[in-house]
């Protein structure tokens, strides 16, 4: 496979990463995801915020910005990352991971009404 990643800090790349081309953007500026969906053939969705567990939006508009960016280019498979806590009752989520918790749910929503063929990933951690 050749693999195109979109990221903020090249720098927080491995350095022995296996990837084909790296474009350092923002997921949040539609011309960087447009300019990495070229040539590509699916999508692989993993948004994160580190340990900010602040209120926000970045996960779930930059995936909003990652299917009009497919749909564009004619790209029809998505596999987004999201949070086990999307398969939990709200009320037993930890009260400070509400909040990202709540932009997942989001993200969630935007792919399951993109009209594309996605599958969710929830696992209950991701740490890196």
């Amino acid at each position: 496979y050749n693999v195109t990643v979109l990221v903020r800090d090249p720098s927080k790349l491995p350095a022995d990463h296996k990837v084909s081309r790296v474009v350092v953007g923002d997921v949040l500026n539609k011309e960087d995801v447009m300019k990495t969906m070229e040539g590509q053939d699916a999508v692989i969705i993993i948004l994160g915020t580190r340990n900010c567990l602040s209120p926000t939006t970045m996960m779930s508009e930059g995936t909003k910005n990652i299917v009009e960016s497919m749909k564009a280019r004619g790209i029809r498979k998505v596999v987004g990352c999201m949070s086990a806590f999307l398969l939990w009752d709200r009320s037993k989520v930890p009260p400070r991971l509400v909040p990202v918790t709540e932009d997942h749910d989001r993200m969630y929503t935007v792919l399951k009404t993109s009209g594309l063929d996605y599958v969710a990933v929830m696992p209950p951690h991701i740490a890196g």
